[in-house]
């Protein structure tokens, strides 16, 4: 994977991700769950001539060590990342729980970015919905099913774990979530997803991880509830992918698209790993709203 490793400091320890190099308006990538920042590297290679990505992995996923303790703190470490690279209203692009992630970073002041944009990542239930289906993800039989569907926790030696990272190569095609990426990709995908802890690998989230963010807190400010877009000012792009989670929710997208100046719903042909599967044309969204930040800029001086 091109880039460079970096590892950026949050309140109680550092977050890795990876620098794609670059100059000009920051980009911040933001994956979603059980990804890792590897999942941008096809996108981030089409940025780096025009701005600056960075790839973030999230408490509990990749090479970041930190797990979290709390439901709002992997979007909380936005902030504190932003603030680490020194970057001024920066774009904020975030996939599926990501998505939500630059959302609530946003919503919260945590940082005042250009532009957001949300892939395939929306909140469009009220709160008592939205507690339901969280409530409904913290049960035994949900996480079974991680454990079975994505093996979220498994201790491998490193043969099983090479055999692993190949065999989901090997299906990618098949795989609903995974056709039409890169196999190259998919492999580095997977292979950042093992953390070694002492002589196993840990598949990263563990379903701990996933349990914890889902417990979120009734009368939060900032909750994964339609009413969060309120809070938004800035600029926002929704891509929605027509085989994507909320392709059957389209008109609610667009309602929230079309509830302020500033925002747009754009379309795109792809399953929900629009990252891996769509870069290119992900890019090309993203740098409209680079070149837009850019514009404004230079307007200012």
């Amino acid at each position: 994977m091109i880039g460079s490793e970096i590892e950026l400091p949050v309140a109680d320890g550092v977050l890795s991700g990876v620098d794609f190099g670059g100059r000009g308006v920051g980009v911040l990538l933001v994956h979603g769950s059980g990804h890792n920042a590897a999942a941008w590297a096809d996108v981030a290679s089409r940025l780096a001539g025009e701005c600056h990505p960075v790839a973030l992995d999230l408490r509990g996923h990749g090479r970041t060590r930190l797990v979290s303790t709390g439901p709002e703190q992997y979007w909380r470490d936005i902030g504190s990342a932003a603030t680490a690279l020194s970057w001024d209203r920066p774009v904020l692009v975030g996939h599926s729980t990501g998505g939500y992630a630059v959302t609530a970073a946003t919503a919260s002041g945590l940082v005042e970015p250009a532009a957001l944009c949300v892939v395939d990542g929306l909140v469009l239930d009220d709160r008592d919905t939205s507690l339901a289906e969280h409530a409904a993800v913290r049960t035994a039989e949900a996480a079974d099913r991680l454990r079975a569907m994505f093996r979220y926790g498994w201790e491998a030696d490193d043969e099983q774990m090479r055999a692993y990272v190949e065999q989901c190569v090997r299906e990618a095609g098949g795989d609903r979530l995974n056709a039409g990426a890169r196999p190259g990709l998919v492999e580095e995908v997977t292979r950042r997803s093992f953390l070694r802890r002492g002589h196993r690998w840990v598949r990263r989230p563990t379903v701990e991880e996933i349990m914890t963010v889902s417990a979120v807190e009734p009368g939060a400010a900032v909750f994964p509830s339609i009413d969060v877009y309120d809070r938004i000012t800035c600029p926002m792009t929704i891509v929605l992918a027509d085989d994507g989670f909320y392709a059957s929710r389209r008109d609610e997208a667009r309602a929230v698209a079309d509830a302020a100046p500033g925002r747009r719903l754009v379309d795109i042909g792809s399953n929900h790993n629009v990252p891996m599967t769509r870069p290119a044309d992900l890019a090309a969204i993203i740098l409209g709203l680079v070149r837009d930040r850019a514009g404004t800029s230079n307007r200012e001086r």
